[in-house]
């Protein structure tokens, strides 16, 4: 595809999102379902099946190859959460969110692989134990986008909001051990071999080298933030240091057989949350730099809806472990929340309501997937998690801002920001 082709499929991208946003604004659909419908509509199921490239995505390769949107985009989505973790929070909330984080997590996997462990006993045909080892791994991973979009778009504000944020941070760096400690048993049970290295070490090192990596950024960018007066010049060099942060957390490289690799996420995130804690203006430029990243956000739900391979619809098995692993992973992170929620004396709406706005699930369980390609049947376990995010991302979001409404975070007929510009421009 050459440089016009893309810049007219980025432009009819965001330009459909957007279109889509008003309709489902009639149906009072949060506007993340959406861009997701307008990426499936242009996406090569639909209108890029027509084959006019740039009017809609002809093939998966073409959305693939446009994913340094998507990488950005979670960069400052990662950057925008560690906000959350600022100092007076984490004195009130941090021992809830770091409990919560964790125990929701490990229980979502456990059920998940009892379940499916249980359904290779009852019939080794449909899973083996490799895939289903894995598979309760991946299930641990929620998707902090669109929670995020959801939270901004309806100016959610609350306990239940604050812990959710908080939350969805923490599982990136808990599902990147047990996803990683599950795939290397898994490979042993293939190959009859395990490896300490990449069980243990290649995930403990990939966390404290991101989080190390964070720090250093998250100074470094407050330290030259000194230099620049001006907001607009300010708000530059943030967006700078997303992208530096973004680019050096994708490297990949070995020494003496030891794989170093960093979860963009958790070093994104790091870095907003020690710019956040250090830099007096951090909450001005956090606001600056959100407004201009909106497009891009559009942009990677859009992407992300055109990517969903609907061809897995058609396959019965994967259907079939599909289903069974959406009811177990919903009931994993629903009482998996509600129990460490208890254990942590959380209000009743936070025990009820958190562990709903925490289905979601998108880009970190399919890069896991990705990555259990290499096991046996690793085709079967990519296709059930891209069956689960093409269900969870289309529901999910109404699911959080049905909670958070619940909850009493999120006003019912109150007005977005979207609302309230439209007025003042009708007024003018």
């Amino acid at each position: 595809m050459n440089t016009e082709q893309t810049l007219l499929c980025l432009a009819i991208a965001l330009l459909a999102g957007l279109l889509m946003s008003r309709l489902a604004k009639l149906v009072n659909l949060p506007a993340v379902t959406s861009y997701l419908i307008a990426g499936l509509l242009l996406g090569p199921f639909a209108i890029g099946a027509l084959g006019f490239t740039g009017l809609g995505f002809v093939s998966l390769e073409i959305v693939d190859s446009l994913k340094i949107i998507s990488q950005v985009a979670l960069g400052f989505i990662a950057f925008a959460i560690g906000n959350e973790f600022r100092v007076s929070q984490l004195k009130t909330m941090g021992k809830q969110a770091i409990t919560v984080g964790i125990f929701q997590a490990v229980i979502t996997t456990v059920v998940v692989d009892i379940v499916l462990i249980v359904t290779h006993i009852i019939n080794p045909d449909i899973i083996s134990i490799p895939s289903a080892i894995t598979l309760g791994a991946i299930a641990a991973a929620t998707a902090p986008a669109a929670t995020l979009m959801v939270v901004k778009q309806y100016k959610a504000q609350g306990p239940l909001t604050s812990l959710l944020l908080m939350v969805v941070a923490i599982d990136d760096a808990v599902g990147l051990v047990l996803f990683s400690a599950s795939f290397g048993i898994a490979n042993a049970l293939e190959v009859g071999a395990i490896s300490v290295i990449s069980v243990v070490v290649e995930p403990i090192l990939e966390i404290v080298l991101s989080i190390i990596l964070g720090i250093i950024a998250g100074y470094l960018l407050n330290w030259l933030e000194i230099y620049f007066h001006s907001r607009s010049k300010r708000m530059s060099l943030s967006i700078s240091f997303v992208l530096l942060t973004v680019g050096v957390s994708m490297m990949e490289f070995d020494i003496g057989g030891v794989h170093i690799s960093f979860s963009l996420l958790l070093v994104c995130m790091m870095m907003g949350t020690v710019f956040c804690n250090i830099c007096e203006t951090s909450e001005e430029l956090m606001g600056r730099v959100d407004r201009w990243t909106t497009p891009v956000s559009i942009l990677f739900f859009v992407l992300s809806g055109a990517e969903l391979d609907l061809r897995i619809l058609a396959n019965p098995l994967v259907l079939l472990i599909g289903i069974i692993y959406i009811i177990s992973r919903s009931a994993g992170k629903y009482y998996g929340a509600f129990i460490s929620c208890k254990a942590t004396h959380c209000s009743d709406e936070i025990v009820n309501h958190l562990g709903i706005t925490l289905f979601p699930q998108a880009g970190v369980a399919l890069g896991m997937a990705l990555t259990a390609a290499n096991l046996g049947d690793g085709a079967v376990i990519r296709n059930v998690v891209l069956f689960s995010v093409l269900v969870y991302e289309l529901i999910g979001p109404t699911l959080t801002k049905r909670s958070l409404t619940l909850a009493g975070e999120i006003i019912p007929g109150s007005k977005s920001a979207r609302t309230i510009n439209e007025d003042v421009d009708a007024r003018r």
